[in-house]
């Protein structure tokens, strides 16, 4: 019997789990998957072998949930490049990138912060048309 072959792709409020073996997976496995997918009102899609699941959750989470759903998996995580943007470094925001940062808070950025952080502030600023 093979093991799923997952790869985990995060986005901003949302992951997709792609299966390449699939094809080699017995029914009883797709139907594990297919209840895993359920319970988190994910959609599962045969046509690109892969689901997708609404929520934000870290790579680590996911291979927890599939390891205690008792699927037998390997998991790999799949970095789109946007994990590398900018991220804040203080506040109540701390690790967001800058792009997932309320307009109300840019602007407050923009009147009361002067640190090291400013260029990246002000060229999320520029993005967003709020540097008038």
């Amino acid at each position: 019997m093979f093991k799923a072959h997952l790869i985990f792709t995060q986005y901003k409020n949302s992951y997709s789990v792609k299966i390449p073996n699939l094809e080699q997976l017995s029914v009883e496995q797709i139907q594990e998957l297919q209840y895993f997918v359920s319970c988190r009102n994910g959609i599962f899609n045969f046509d690109s072998y892969s689901f997708v699941i609404q929520k934000k959750i870290e790579f680590y989470q996911f291979s927890s949930l599939i390891k205690h759903s008792k699927i037998n998996a390997v998991c790999e995580e799949n970095i789109i490049l946007d994990k590398f943007k900018p991220r804040i470094g203080f506040g109540q925001y701390k690790g967001m990138q800058y792009d997932e940062l309320p307009d109300s808070y840019m602007l407050w950025l923009k009147s009361n912060y002067r640190g090291q952080e400013r260029k990246n502030i002000d060229k999320e600023l520029k993005k967003r048309k709020l540097n008038l």
